[in-house]
């Protein structure tokens, strides 16, 4: 008597969303949208920022105005919670996107490949990886110091411009953010370019013009960033 194999089980296949986001081009797809995402935010930051040039009150206002935004519908800070909410869960998809990537990358690389083909690669794709682990350690950072304040000595809840000066007078923190905001725009040139490559926006009759951008981009958000604590150490503002 012929004994019947058991049958074999079937794999539950998981829902749309998760099944694209486990293919390569759905983990590129997530990265393009999380970057769009990071680029609006590093762009509306140091726009807003701006007025600190402007005064002191003018600044501390401007934080203010956000803390009230959505008031009564949210009640009071709500719309920068759900803000930091969303970019944190931006920020998880970007990275763990970028971490699987490598991994295909690496496991489709032949083995004993040890060459690196550095004249094909910009620098700013090469430093990707360590610049997004200083980015990583500046986020926490940054929110420790001016958002909680538990790394600032003089932080004053609320007193935003004070904090940013009481920041910036310390040197060793000044060039910290000075360096975080380099490797910010060596990022922000190289995520814009791939941003355009993924979403097949490419064409060479276009190529200079989305070179052009990516540079003009992450020139105006670093020249923007880095000037604040240049200012403070200068005593331009203080």
């Amino acid at each position: 008597m012929a004994v019947q194999a058991p049958p074999v089980p079937q794999r539950r296949t998981a829902p749309w969303p998760i099944g694209f986001y486990r293919t390569a081009v759905g983990k590129k797809v997530v990265m393009a949208l999380t970057g769009i995402i990071g680029f609006g935010y590093v762009l509306a930051h140091m726009l807003g920022n701006l007025k600190i040039y402007l005064s002191e009150s003018s600044l501390n206002h401007y934080a203010e105005w956000l803390r009230e935004l959505g008031v009564p519908a949210l009640p009071r800070g709500g719309f920068l919670w759900l803000g930091r909410g969303a970019l944190v869960v931006a920020l998880v998809l970007h990275v763990h996107a970028a971490w699987s990537l490598k991994r295909i990358s690496d496991a489709a690389r032949p083995s004993g490949y040890a060459k690196q083909d550095y004249v094909a690669a910009t620098y700013a794709s090469r430093t990707m990886r360590w610049g997004g682990v200083i980015l990583l350690l500046f986020i926490v950072y940054h929110l420790l110091d001016l958002t909680g304040g538990q790394t600032n000595p003089d932080f004053v809840r609320g007193e935003v411009y004070a904090n940013v000066v009481a920041s910036f007078e310390r040197w060793p923190v000044a060039i910290f953010y000075i360096i975080a905001n380099l490797a910010l725009g060596l990022h922000l040139y190289h995520g814009l370019w791939s941003l355009f490559q993924t979403l097949g926006w490419t064409h060479t009759r276009f190529d200079p013009i989305r070179r052009k951008l990516a540079i003009g981009f992450a020139l105006l958000v670093t020249a923007g960033n880095v000037s604040f604590p240049l200012a403070v150490m200068t005593g331009a503002i203080g």
